[in-house]
């Protein structure tokens, strides 16, 4: 085994602005920031730590490759203002957003989630691939239950071939619009990055910001029918920016030098909304997408879909001064639809230096709400750098093939608290996810061979054909059917994805889907209905993008690969909050190889109990034994 150091972060409360933590061979503490927080009692918490962490070390230190890093989360409500308005929200180690994860590629990371609110939740881990370690992957209901309040569970997160940016958020109904942060990896000790070594790096984050409380708010939605939330706002690291009330002296600010070059990690963190980002005067060069590096572009600007997270070079190269950093919401449902959130979120963009001051330039190249070419333009610049030191393996000789429709649908809204006769639902091969009744999560069944939980008969093919890319409002077409429905894959098999998004009830949008434990391959895309003969045969097998994250586009279809080589039971879902809670997700069960090498692990002595969670929307319709979302 490789030498490993250790690296322990005791953090209760950082800076939001992306805290930088220094690659040292030993403890590292910070203190807190609120003095409200007793002494001794941050000395009980770290010795717990302490102890609690060398024995999940000592469990498995076999297992580790590179250096290894101990975070503590401490989840909690507490009190922000902006758009001047004070409200509670759930956030870790009181920031928002939350702790930067810091660690090079191929590292190892504990993370002890100390759950100190009033609801159960989980952390996810996007686009960590989490080898053959599904019990950490986090999902709610499907890989664990939700930690309850009071408690704690450590997360044990594994770094295989991921570098760039990728980040971590809650998994449970909306909380991570609150609860989320950064993960950046760096390359791997005594290698470089695939371009020059920029000057220096900055998070960005981009999020939505609600007036009202945000679980309260899905909560009685769900439970009425009606529409989920829109939100009010969005943020870059937690400030509205000064275009909003009451938000111009917390614009969230990043100085710069003249002629230096800076990595900008632009996350987009937001619940339902893609956006267009760019900087005043200047250029941009992304250079990574979902923690892999992709051919530099050039642009004035690009386009993130919730979930992605992309690397982007910028250079300081413009006359001193103060420009904005600005983000505007990309609608690419129906013109007619103007209920979405219309502000634009700034940051600002300062160099350093005397000058005269002038008010920051605003970008002109920031495309317009429904500039749908502008967003296909960008999206079809997209290529993996495929270079030997980065090498792709795009499945050519697909085993398995599966075509799949993305719906909005509706169903008949019949328990009490229904305030209308149908409600709205989305479905993937008009099967809208039913989560599993609370007595236990999908990996669990599967692992302990349970019976009852879900089903294995997730429709390879639509379960009805018709004009998919017609607006219709057909009865049989527009209600679908709920099941706790999955896919099973044999070990190592080569899987090809079409997915096409219709028109159903004229709600086409894009739809950026989501695939725990992998990255998959972007292949192709197009627009209007797939042609299995035709469209194949413009296939990108050389350099097609590698993503955890990729949009299904409005009235269109989105062909992706990858190799079923990662076993145990993994979420895939639409990024849109509102239609993962809808039903637009499902679950692969990567059967184990032949070995222990390319089996699933043991589960970790400790999971959170699968107990109904107080004040869940999830409930249990007991005379029919269904899930009612």
């Amino acid at each position: 085994m490789q030498p490993y150091s250790f690296i322990y972060h005791i953090i209760y409360i950082v800076p939001a602005r992306n805290p930088k933590h220094e690659r040292k061979a030993n403890w590292r503490f910070l203190q807190p920031r609120n003095n409200s927080m007793k002494p001794q009692m941050n000395c009980r918490l770290l010795m717990t730590e302490v102890l609690g962490f060398l024995f999940v070390f000592v469990q498995f230190d076999s297992l580790v490759q590179g250096e290894v890093h101990f975070y503590a989360f401490v989840v909690r409500e507490r009190n922000f203002t902006k758009l001047c308005v004070t409200k509670s929200i759930l956030v870790v180690n009181d920031s928002f957003p939350g702790p930067e994860i810091r660690v090079h590629k191929g590292d190892t990371v504990f993370v002890n989630v100390h759950n100190q609110g009033y609801y159960g939740f989980t952390i996810h881990w996007h686009g960590i691939k989490q080898p053959r370690n599904p019990w950490s992957d986090g999902p709610e209901y499907i890989t664990q239950c939700p930690i309850p309040p009071g408690t704690n569970f450590t997360y044990e997160i594994h770094l295989s071939d991921e570098e760039g940016t990728l980040w971590w958020h809650a998994h449970s109904d909306w909380t991570r619009a609150t609860v989320h942060g950064a993960i950046v990896i760096l390359p791997a000790v005594g290698t470089t990055f695939p371009f020059p070594q920029p000057d220096d790096d900055e998070t960005i984050i981009i999020a939505s910001w609600y007036f009202g409380d945000v679980k309260e708010l899905v909560d009685v939605a769900m439970e009425e029918g009606s529409d989920l939330p829109h939100s009010d706002a969005y943020t870059i690291n937690g400030e509205p920016g000064d275009l909003c009330n009451c938000s111009k002296e917390t614009t969230y600010r990043r100085m710069v030098d003249y002629g230096k070059t800076y990595l900008l990690r632009i996350i987009n963190a937001n619940i339902n909304a893609e956006h267009f980002f760019a900087v005043g005067d200047h250029n941009l060069t992304v250079v990574g997408l979902d923690g892999a590096y992709i051919k530099p572009i050039n642009t004035g600007y690009l386009v993130i879909s919730p979930g992605q997270a992309m690397d982007v070079l910028l250079e300081a190269n413009q006359s001193p001064g103060q420009y904005y950093m600005a983000a505007r919401q990309y609608s690419s449902e129906d013109a007619a639809v103007v209920d979405f959130d219309h502000v634009n979120v700034t940051a600002i963009l300062e160099y350093r230096g005397n000058y005269t001051y002038r008010p920051p330039s605003f970008p002109t190249t920031l495309p317009m709400y429904l500039d749908y070419p502008a967003a296909v333009k960008f999206t079809l610049r997209i290529k993996s750098l495929a270079t030997p030191e980065y090498p792709i393996s795009v499945p050519l000789n697909v085993t398995t093939s599966m075509f799949i429709t993305v719906s909005m649908n509706e169903l008949p809204c019949t328990h009490s608290g229904c305030k209308t006769d149908q409600k709205m639902t989305s479905s993937l091969n008009n099967v809208s996810w039913a989560f599993p009744l609370n007595t236990t999560d999908v990996l669990q069944a599967y692992y302990r061979n349970i019976s009852g939980v879900y089903t294995t008969d997730f429709p390879d093919q639509p379960t009805q054909y018709y004009n998919f890319t017609e607006e219709t409002f057909v009865e049989n077409i527009l209600f679908t059917v709920q099941g706790t429905k999955v896919k099973v894959l044999n070990y190592n098999e080569s899987v090809q994805i079409v997915f096409l998004g219709t028109d159903v009830m004229k709600s086409s949008v894009n739809h950026p889907m989501h695939m725990h434990g992998y990255s998959f391959y972007v292949v192709g895309f197009g627009f209007g209905i797939y042609n299995n003969e035709s469209d194949p045969k413009g296939f990108n097998l050389v350099d097609p993008p590698q993503a955890t994250t990729f949009g299904v586009p409005k009235n269109g279809w989105l062909a992706i690969r990858f190799t079923a080589n990662n076993p145990g039971v993994w979420f895939w879902h639409c990024h849109f909050e509102r239609h993962l809670s809808w039903g637009m997700d499902t679950a692969f069960i990567v059967k184990n190889g032949g070995t222990v090498q390319t089996s699933m692990r043991e589960p970790p002595a400790y999971m959170p109990p699968c107990n109904a969670q107080l004040d869940s929307h999830i409930k249990t319709d007991s005379t029919e034994g269904v899930n009612i979302i």
